[in-house]
């Protein structure tokens, strides 16, 4: 099943236990995000104009895989693929599976449908949108074979970390959407965030640990290297792969 299949065994290549401290709340969802102006190139502003109407998906429609894809195979989802180099280079790999990317700003999302148009994939839609929103109001039920998070905004600064994508509800959110025996795959090159990754999601009783209870992946599996990797890596920071299984128990959102 590609990038969520192949994964069976965590590889144990950091060897480290959980810290007991206290988990940041998020009892309120805060956008994780700041919409960006920018420009956009000629290609990007093109992509959008003429390609949304192939790949995008509706904006505030309900989000029905099935009928998105026309077909019955494994869903992946994305959530905030920067430039689409990645997301593009799984579909391609991978055309048995479909994929979904949601994110906000419109340069990646007209990058994205450039790579869907050159590669011809029909096996990719892109959603523009707040992904907790569109998880949380337009879709409906456990559908995700996986979900996959990789290089969010670390969001640095202590007074910053209540934005951060993975906190306790949105995790909970996480599990009411992906199928039981699915993937949950995070990357991030920000070590302390990714500790927080790893308390707030195992605390949340709704996922399996694939490297063992307080431990990170020692390889990132089939995920492709990111721009935010490469550049994490220039900076000499290291790389932590977290891969969860989506356990039988039902949490519900």
């Amino acid at each position: 099943m590609g990038l969520a299949g192949n994964i069976q065994k965590g590889n144990k290549g950091h060897e480290m236990t959980v810290k007991s401290d206290s988990q940041s709340p998020c009892s309120k969802y805060i956008r994780s995000f700041v919409r960006r102006g920018g420009r956009l190139t000629r290609a990007q502003s093109q992509a959008l104009q003429t390609l949304w109407p192939r790949y995008g998906v509706d904006d505030d429609a309900a989000v029905d895989l099935r009928e998105i894809f026309q077909r019955d195979a494994p869903r992946l989802l994305e959530i905030g693929f920067g430039m689409g180099d990645a997301l593009a280079a799984m579909a391609a790999a991978h055309p048995e599976q479909d994929y979904l990317g949601i994110d906000v700003h419109e340069a990646g999302i007209g990058r994205l449908l450039w790579f869907a148009e050159e590669q011809q994939l029909g096996n990719l839609k892109v959603i523009r949108g707040d992904a907790v929103e569109v998880l949380r109001d337009r879709m409906q039920g456990a559908v995700l074979d996986a979900v996959m998070v990789f290089f969010p905004d670390p969001w640095p600064k202590k007074r910053h970390h209540k934005r951060r994508l993975v906190c306790p509800d949105v995790v909970s959110l996480m599990a009411s959407r992906i199928k039981p025996g699915g993937r949950f795959l995070l990357a991030t090159d920000w070590e302390e965030y990714a500790w927080q990754m790893l308390r707030v999601i195992e605390a949340d009783g709704a996922f399996r640990n694939l490297a063992g209870a307080g431990n990170f992946c020692g390889d990132s599996g089939e995920r492709p290297v990111t721009r935010f990797q490469q550049r994490g890596e220039r900076l000499g920071h290291a790389i932590f792969d977290l891969r969860f299984e989506r356990t039988v128990e039902h949490q519900p959102f």
